[in-house]
């Protein structure tokens, strides 16, 4: 009997001596450590869509929780993967989602140095300071008109481009990367924006004739719009685009809103006088997030 109260002892101590090993590797393992992220400039998605953090650990992505909103957050990340990271990267992904890779939209990225990340633009397939050296210019021409000969309505239409026979590109503007699209914008006081359409090509058309004089007619081989048909809620066509503000915004694709996004690289107000005058198109850098991540 006394021999096996001893085993018996034994083997319980051997228990919970296993059990307490096993407690100590899954608290080692579960480990977190905060990460802090604070941006600047982004806006908040439509409902179908969050942005999600991304940490970059021996060249693959790890998530490091999704959010809606832009206030500054704080995420429990793995510590043994947080130390490893060298890289951070914000996505826009579906509410849904069922894929557990990060999305091509992605807005923001950097490479940490020592504890934290400096983050700017991720939209483009080089550095992204190309955006300081953009540029752009725009004239006002109707050229789906319905006879499509200058009727003298020139000011009802604008063309990002310089214009000729045909026009050229107008545009001086980074590639963007896939996920992502240009689109042209005309601003009416007291409605908003109007889209001229979304665009990849800067010496290509658009992918909108909307509003055009005649709809098969999809314009010059630049990006741009005539205002005559089909005029959204609260506006009058024909459109007097004289005195109004053009923009050039970055928009994700697939798209989160009709309205346009944060990323407005480009914008001008156009003068009175239509083609052959150009009006030009200046840089909006502080339209574009940056952020800090913090470790």
């Amino acid at each position: 009997m006394i021999k096996k109260m001893i085993l018996g002892a034994l083997a319980l101590g051997f228990f919970a001596t296993s059990c307490s090993n096993d407690d100590d590797a899954a608290t080692a393992v579960s480990t977190t450590s905060p990460l802090t992220v604070e941006f600047n400039g982004l806006e908040e998605l439509g409902a179908d869509f969050v942005y999600e953090g991304w940490i970059i650990v021996d060249g693959s992505p790890v998530s490091t929780g999704t959010f809606t909103s832009v206030e500054s957050q704080t995420f429990q990340v793995n510590t043994v993967q947080l130390e490893a990271a060298t890289k951070f990267v914000l996505s826009i992904e579906p509410a849904v989602d069922p894929d557990p890779t990060p999305a091509d939209t992605k807005v923001l990225a950097g490479d940490f140095s020592g504890n934290s990340a400096s983050v700017w633009v991720a939209p483009v397939t080089v550095n992204a300071d190309m955006f300081t050296d953009s540029w752009g210019r725009f004239f006002l021409r109707t050229p789906t008109d319905e006879t499509g000969t200058n009727n003298g309505n020139d000011e009802n239409g604008i063309w990002f481009g310089t214009p000729g026979a045909p026009p050229t590109a107008g545009l001086g503007l980074p590639t963007l990367a896939p996920g992502w699209k240009y689109e042209g914008w005309v601003v009416v006081d007291g409605v908003g924006p109007i889209s001229t359409g979304t665009f990849t090509g800067l010496t290509e058309v658009d992918d909108s004739n909307n509003f055009s004089g005649i709809e098969s007619n999809v314009g010059p081989p630049i990006p741009g719009e005539d205002f005559f048909l089909n005029a959204p809620v609260g506006v009058t066509f024909p459109l007097d685009v004289r005195g109004r503000t053009a923009v050039i915004s970055i928009e994700p694709f697939p798209d989160d809103s009709p309205a346009p996004f944060a990323m407005k690289p480009l914008l001008g107000v156009a003068g009175t006088e239509t083609a052959p005058t150009t009006h030009d198109l200046g840089l909006n850098l502080s339209s574009l997030p940056t952020g800090t991540v913090t470790r």
